[in-house]
């Protein structure tokens, strides 16, 4: 029997790579004999580099960064040096979880130190990059991983402006005189799950704005703000991005990365799917298991398991879903490829708990459901004796 585990990682909880190794270790108390794949995923947002290298064999590099608020950050990137291809994960270096509640800012954080480890992976010669920019707590349009780039953003007086998605008001010229060769050379690919434009009521600053401690005034000023910016680029580049799909994502940086680098935009979950080989991985396989922390109807818009599930439909495969937590309208996935879903918890239990005895959990949910599949098939088999 071959079984392909495909699962995202559990945030705050567990790596794709350890939900993987658990569910595995459930399977095995069952099947002992079975062909047991293990292919972490991730669609685009935090552990996006992680699951890539696990499964693919890479690389981890390092560096030291501009963070969102401009402290120093040590930011991690992968690299598969067979293809020259870097992986970035925008969160490592302008992230919001790396931001207490407390300290956000939509209006000054800034994506530089994003622009940073782009730079690093030309360093390292990089002919493609990848950019997983989900998680940012940034809402600068992309300006300051620009600015990192050798673009130069100046005000009326010539200065340069400073970081932020609020600075870019005072934008009154962009001088790409000094922006770095080499990216003209090297293909870039935007993997997220984000398809919004940048400017207007489902842009960056309304729909994400909040959750990165703007107030409503402030979102109107920053959607202002990146619609100015939005003018400028046009004039400079010859082309207007801003109505793009994704062009919103990350806060713009979906439409810098666009606009200035000839980015082409993807699903995250295809693009790692891709990397690691998971359609090849399916093909001929009994089953396929998937998971996520929590599984609902957000999970249409482009999550792991509805990637997963779809690849897997289309080679006949059927697809159960072990999460953390089952949401509101998860059935809506029992239209797309995935056949069963289960949650963790066997009873009360609270989010600090579930999280502790997440590999326990998982382990058991993989055993339960490896013991139904054998009874189902044992009494197939015995109907069809008759």
């Amino acid at each position: 029997m071959k079984i392909v585990i495909a699962p995202d990682s559990f945030k705050d909880s567990l790596s794709a790579q350890d939900v993987a190794d658990a569910i595995a270790r459930g399977l095995a108390e069952v099947w002992p004999d079975a062909q047991l794949i293990r292919c972490p995923m991730a669609d685009g947002g935090e552990g996006t580099v992680a699951a890539v290298l696990a499964a693919c064999g890479g690389e981890r590099h390092q560096a030291e960064v501009c963070g969102p608020l401009g402290e120093t950050v040590t930011a991690t990137w992968g690299w598969l040096p067979d293809s020259h291809t870097a992986i970035i994960e925008m969160a490592e270096a302008s992230g919001l979880q790396s931001l207490p509640v407390e300290r956000r800012d939509a209006c000054i954080s800034s994506t530089f130190g994003t622009g940073e480890l782009i730079r690093a992976a030309l360093n390292a010669g990089a002919q493609r990059v990848i950019l997983a920019i989900g998680g940012s707590a940034t809402n600068d349009g992309g300006a300051g991983a620009m600015q990192a780039l050798g673009v130069r953003l100046l005000d009326a007086q010539g200065q340069a402006l400073e970081p932020g998605g609020l600075a870019l008001a005072q934008l009154a010229r962009i001088d790409l005189d000094g922006i770095d060769p080499r990216l003209a050379t090297v293909r870039f690919d935007i993997a997220a799950d984000v398809d919004n434009p940048l400017c207007g009521p489902h842009g960056a600053s309304a729909v994400f704005g909040p959750q990165k401690g703007a107030t409503p005034a402030q979102v109107e000023q920053l959607d202002r703000a990146l619609g100015h910016f939005a003018d400028h680029c046009a004039k400079v580049l010859n082309k207007d991005m801003r109505d793009e799909a994704g062009s919103g994502a990350a806060g713009g940086l979906g439409f810098a990365a666009k606009a200035f680098l000839g980015a082409q935009f993807q699903s995250g979950v295809d693009v790692v799917a891709e990397l690691v080989g998971l359609a090849e991985q399916i093909e001929n396989a009994d089953l396929v298991i998937t998971g996520e922390g929590r599984f609902d109807a957000q999970t249409l818009r482009g999550k792991t398991p509805f990637g997963v599930a779809r690849i897997a439909r289309q080679r006949g495969v059927p697809v159960i879903v072990i999460a953390g937590t089952l949401g509101e309208d998860y059935q809506q996935l029992y239209g797309h490829g995935v056949d069963a879903a289960f949650a963790l918890a066997s009873g009360p239990m609270s989010l600090e708990q579930a999280c502790a005895q997440a590999p326990r959990l998982l382990q058991e949910r993989a055993t339960d459901i490896a013991r139904v599949w054998r009874m189902a098939a044992r009494t197939a088999s015995s109907t069809l004796r008759k």
